[in-house]
């Protein structure tokens, strides 16, 4: 499975943002990781769509977190910027093969179908029981300056 680098971009940004506190402008994000600001923002906007960030206008607006990190799981993240949808989908193609029923859904009973809905459920699954909490702490363990760093380049 691949997902677009907007994923990576909103994570980094979530967490940022926890760490800073304070509204901050989807300029300042970018050039903190040297990133199209353009692009960028269209990833904070699908943030805000998803009830995950907030836009917050004025001059000292931009964008911050709409919820406690403990209550932002990696995959709504994940959600938000890629979509729901599954990343295997079955078309059926056995009822093409010899033998098959062009009229059937396989999609129930195919083995492969069903192997990997089971991997992606145990991939979401995963991305589900990780918090930006969860994370914020893992950086912390091992770079315990990060969130000052960040607050010290990001803070209004």
């Amino acid at each position: 499975m691949r997902m677009g680098q907007g994923v990576e971009w909103a994570l980094h940004c979530c967490l940022n943002l926890a760490w800073v506190g304070d509204a901050v402008p989807g300029a300042r994000l970018a050039g903190f990781y040297d990133l199209p600001a353009a692009y960028l923002n269209k990833q904070l906007q699908t943030l805000v769509r998803a009830g995950i960030c907030e836009s917050v206008p004025g001059p000292r607006g931009g964008f911050r977190l709409a919820r406690p990190t403990e209550q932002v799981s990696l995959l709504d993240v994940v959600v938000a910027v890629e979509g729901p949808e599954d990343a295997f989908r079955c078309t059926s193609i056995l009822g093409a093969a010899p033998g098959g029923d062009p009229s059937l859904d396989y999609s129930g009973h195919c083995a492969i179908a069903l192997s990997m809905r089971s991997a992606e459920l145990a991939w979401r699954r995963e991305l589900a029981g990780r918090s930006l909490a969860d994370v914020a702490a893992d950086v912390v363990r091992t770079a315990p300056e990060a969130p000052q760093r960040v607050r010290a380049a990001l803070a209004p």
